[in-house]
């Protein structure tokens, strides 16, 4: 049974205190940091462990490409989704045929490594925001729909689900969630006619959605994914989206209004959210897990649906996924390289 909460591990390998912990029925998912990896062997070891102890635990990164992607030495480094965009302006067809062989790149190095899913990708759009940037594909929703669709596309050939973020849009608030209150005073509809089109538009190819951590104080007191607003009236209802439902980080600075871990995750579930995540932070996870421990689980058919086809194979200190791998990853490194 797949639990309400994903949280993280400090080190390389599993303490005794985190076994005890992935033991726990409300502990559903894992997810792993830059420190969690030396190698792709290591981390194909760490996730395997994992799976000893709970088969049915979920485990996911932040592999985005650019400044965020946790998996590096031994991985091949790809680009922000940003330059993308840029080259979509000029040369449409060379930038999908791109953005799918990322996209199917990314996945097919994750999954290989026993990891079921990354946090991709981003559709919001770069506007103002000092997190986003070049996460975003571009700067508005007709151009990021078709790139973020191929990205979307060799993600699912590879296996893996898909999870847009952060809904309705993070790009146009320029506060950082993960340090600072992050709060958008524009009108709904100003929201739905410009940050919300890539993540209604491309509702049929998402998996799951990651609410933004802001609030939209012209629609609704609370931060997205802790309102029962945007979540079930909006997404559930009006949207008819039936998919996964992640909170960010509760850890970030801008989930505090909530108060303490254990109300952040109450709230977070109470507002429809499957999963919770508490990373960074192993005092307030500990909180957090005694909070819900009583709750009834989550969905678990919806939540089933996030299992990377993760392949049965060996994995070595440096990857070797076959020729078509070799191909790939060619190509984008070449991309990468040309900027």
């Amino acid at each position: 049974m797949i639990g309400a909460l994903m949280l993280d591990i400090a080190g390389t390998e599993l303490t005794q205190e985190d076994i005890q912990l992935l033991q726990a029925p409300q502990v559903g998912g894992m997810i792993l940091f830059s420190r969690n990896i030396q190698s792709p062997a290591q981390v194909r070891q760490l996730t395997d462990h994992m799976r000893q102890i709970r088969p049915d635990i979920l485990i996911a990164v932040d592999q985005e490409g650019g400044r965020v992607q946790r998996l590096k030495q031994g991985f091949t480094l790809l680009p922000a989704m940003g330059h993308f965009g840029e080259l979509y302006l000029s040369q449409p067809e060379k930038a999908l045929d791109l953005a799918e062989k990322c996209g199917w790149l990314m996945a097919t190095e994750v999954l290989a490594v026993g990891i079921d899913f990354s946090f991709a990708p981003v559709l919001d759009i770069n506007a103002i925001s000092d997190v986003i940037g070049d996460r975003a594909f571009a700067k508005n929703a007709q151009d990021i729909v078709p790139l973020a669709r191929a990205f979307m596309k060799g993600m699912q050939s590879a296996g893996m689900a898909t999870t847009g973020k952060h809904f309705p849009g993070h790009g146009s608030v320029k506060a950082d969630s993960h340090v600072a209150a992050a709060i958008d005073s524009r009108s709904y509809d100003d929201i739905y006619q410009n940050d919300m089109q890539s993540f209604i538009q491309l509702q049929d190819q998402l998996d799951a959605l990651m609410p933004a951590h802001v609030i939209y104080e012209n629609v609704d007191p609370n931060p997205a994914g802790f309102s029962p607003y945007w979540i079930q009236k909006i997404l559930r209802q009006e949207l008819k989206f039936d998919g996964v439902l992640f909170s960010d980080d509760l850890s970030m600075q801008a989930a505090c209004v909530a108060g303490g871990a254990d109300a952040r995750i109450r709230a977070a579930l109470d507002a429809g959210c499957d999963m919770g995540l508490v990373c960074n932070d192993r005092e307030s996870a500990c909180t957090a897990l005694t909070g819900i421990e009583n709750l009834p689980l989550p969905n678990q058919e919806r939540l089933a649906r996030m299992r990377g086809k993760i392949p049965n194979i060996q994995i070595g200190e440096q990857l070797d996924l076959g020729e078509e791998w070799q191909s790939v990853k060619k190509v984008i490194e070449e991309f990468k390289n040309s900027l």
